[in-house]
């Protein structure tokens, strides 16, 4: 349960907002805060990251009208509800569309084709694992449908569904509305952006037919996945630079069983993988990699 009122003070009273300004966070409440993310999150943070840990959370001192770091990490030892919120707040969410564009001009005309085949006799999964605000898998989902209309046909005629998922419940949101500025479309190619966006005032948005292909949900990469079929794609780019190498190990080597045999990793360009997952998959491009067994 959420705390509103710390001590009889109103969260929103000047003297909390002056105290949560001020605070300071010293090094045993800022080892306090990295075990957790570590036990949560499997995040990793080094002390080099104190100034961001403490800016970022004395948003939520002053939301709870807290005084000291001391006084939050007492909070979150006990508050599940703020233990999430600290984790989002320590998340840090940066994408933006065709990111990494060599993985699209790959999924175009290397993992397209052999989805399209697939379409005609079994269902066809592709997971966009930390999504952010979904700028990732709108992408996927405009190389699917093409640059137009027609080239969209195989997936009218076919059973395709893309998962996109994030630890983040805002972004999540942000994901299922498809909605974006016109600053964050302008990577977007203009046959993509005229046929799969529509403009609504100043911002742009997917249209029904994109985001009817897309399912958004908070998860936790380290928790239970819920989903029991295998996947033909999965995207997990720029996440697991945050992870220490047996959380990367263990999460790669999950993502590794969750695929089809023939299926596509694509992980971000300062990625590798690691322990078992290294053996597992064959490597056919820039931190693109492939699960033998399919044919591919």
């Amino acid at each position: 349960m959420m705390h509103d009122v710390i001590a009889g003070r109103r969260p929103d009273s000047a003297e909390a907002l002056k105290a949560a300004v001020s605070a300071e966070l010293g090094s045993a409440e800022f080892a306090a805060i990295a075990e957790i993310m570590q036990r949560d999150a499997r995040i990793h943070l080094t002390t080099g990251k104190i100034t961001l840990v403490q800016s970022r959370l004395s948003r939520r001192l002053r939301a709870h009208g807290l005084a000291s770091f001391r006084d939050y990490v007492r909070l979150v030892a006990t508050d599940a509800e703020e233990r999430s919120a600290m984790i989002v707040a320590l998340t840090t969410n940066h994408t933006h569309f065709f990111r990494e564009n060599h993985h699209f001009d790959h999924l175009r005309h290397t993992t397209l084709p052999w989805l399209q085949d697939r379409a005609h006799h079994q269902p066809v999964r592709i997971w966009s694992a930390g999504c952010s605000s979904g700028e990732e898998v709108y992408t996927i989902a405009m190389c699917l449908l093409g640059e137009n209309n027609q080239s969209a046909a195989w997936l009218r005629h076919g059973d395709v569904k893309l998962l996109a998922t994030d630890l983040a419940p805002h972004v999540v949101d942000s994901t299922r509305r498809g909605l974006y500025s016109a600053e964050t479309v302008e990577p977007i190619p203009a046959a993509y952006r005229d046929t799969w966006m529509q403009q609504l005032g100043p911002d742009f948005q997917m249209v029904a037919e994109a985001r009817a292909l897309v399912t958004a949900r908070v998860l936790n990469l380290f928790e239970a996945w819920p989903m029991r079929q295998l996947y033909d794609v999965i995207f997990c780019r720029n996440v697991m630079i945050y992870f220490d190498d047996v959380a990367k190990a263990e999460l790669e080597a999950r993502f590794v069983k969750m695929l089809a045999p023939g299926g596509y990793l694509y992980i971000g360009h300062s990625e590798r993988l690691i322990g078992a997952a290294a053996n597992e998959m064959i490597n056919c491009g820039q931190t693109i990699y492939v699960k033998p067994g399919g044919g591919a």
